[in-house]
């Protein structure tokens, strides 16, 4: 538990888009947390579009550059909310300004990115923190938590869903023109495929070797609604990914990053054990968890719910509170109790490593040994 005596961290925020200021965003639900993170300053290239997220979420001062707002304001902090293909340089930056950093999936999309980021904040004593968060929300921790305890007994595979039908592949359409989701430097590994790796790599930890198939399924997409109806994008970053981890010992997981699932009804994630089964289903799910157990009862399998769930429900109440801000939450508690994060930098390198050898593996049809642990 952190002190509530401190000040608050003051925090700049890069980017005013739309996982800076949708309902599901960073900045929403960051008024619940206003004792330990203060947003001070905002910037982003499209002035405007700052002035507003300014106006809504009552942030004093508006930059158009990442260099004024670091030069410019006393920030302790910096959220970096830009696009997949910059990620890696404005965060370099930040951390050389003397900034703790928060930031998107993924950390960087070279390893020579990821390792200068790590590296510069272990030498100038910052932290650093990257999305995805799941591996803070409570679900995950209590399946973690069950998995170490030996719950559904060794594990012997898993099977990982973290897809959807991509950015403008929706009836209910798209605020903004998506086209950018499908071209090099993004596509659905980096977008989606991301969170798949790190919820089964933080669940069962680093894996070993990854084998992969990657391609694009069409040349062209079609938005299907909202403000960019019609528009057609040509496809040029691989949109249907799968591929498989090796943890070592016969343990496997199979995670698919694609954009062309409309829609399911498997659970998000399946884990298999000698002992028994592990499922975490999809948000807003009545239960979040459920588990199998062989002889639950002596002689009798069956689905059984742990002790300690009824916690869980307040838990999730408080996260869905947070939304994306949970990242910031999760950063100004690391720095206030000079505490090692759990969405950890080297955790997302490991993750970047898995996806720049998806690319790899598929392209050569090899299975590809992992360097990277956490």
């Amino acid at each position: 538990m952190t002190e509530t005596n401190q000040e608050p961290l003051r925090i700049g925020v890069l980017g005013a888009g739309m996982i800076a200021t949708v309902n599901y965003g960073v900045l929403p639900g960051l008024h619940w947390i206003r004792d330990k993170a203060q947003v001070v300053a905002i910037s982003d290239p499209v002035v405007e579009r700052a002035k507003q997220a300014a106006k809504d979420f009552d942030i004093p001062e508006v930059y158009d550059t990442l260099d004024a707002m670091l030069e410019r304001t006393d920030i302790e902090a910096v959220v970096n909310l830009t696009p997949i293909s910059i990620h890696g340089e404005t965060s370099r930056k930040i951390l050389a300004a003397g900034k703790h950093l928060a930031t998107e999936k993924p950390l960087a999309t070279t390893m020579e990115d990821a390792d200068a980021i790590i590296e510069s904040a272990a030498t100038q004593g910052l932290t650093v923190v990257c999305a995805p968060p799941d591996m803070v929300q409570p679900v995950y921790r209590e399946a973690r938590r069950l998995l170490d305890a030996g719950t559904i007994g060794k594990v012997a595979f898993a099977r990982v869903r973290s897809s959807h039908a991509g950015p403008g592949g929706g009836a209910g359409g798209w605020p903004t023109d998506p086209t950018w989701f499908y071209q090099e430097g993004s596509g659905p590994l980096y977008d989606m495929g991301v969170y798949g790796i790190h919820e089964i790599t933080g669940l069962l930890g680093p894996a070993q070797r990854v084998a992969a198939f990657s391609g694009i399924t069409e040349p062209t997409r079609t938005v299907r609604g909202g403000p960019f109806a019609g528009t057609v994008i040509n496809v040029t970053a691989a949109d249907n990914n799968l591929f498989m981890l090796d943890f070592g010992e016969a343990t496997y997981a199979v995670v698919d990053g694609t954009f062309n699932v409309h829609a399911s009804r498997s659970p998000k994630l399946e884990i298999f054990g000698r002992k028994g089964t592990l499922n975490i289903l999809e948000r807003g799910s009545d239960s979040p968890l459920e588990v199998y157990r062989t002889d639950a009862m002596p002689g009798l399998d069956g689905w059984v719910t742990p002790r300690g769930w009824p916690q869980l429900g307040a838990a999730q109440e408080w996260s869905a509170k947070l939304r994306r801000g949970i990242l910031v939450d999760h950063l100004a508690d690391c720095v206030r109790a000079k505490a090692q994060p759990v969405l950890s930098a080297e955790h997302a390198r490991h993750a970047l490593e898995i996806m720049l050898k998806v690319t790899e593996s598929a392209r050569s049809g090899k299975a590809l040994e992992l360097t990277t642990t956490f």
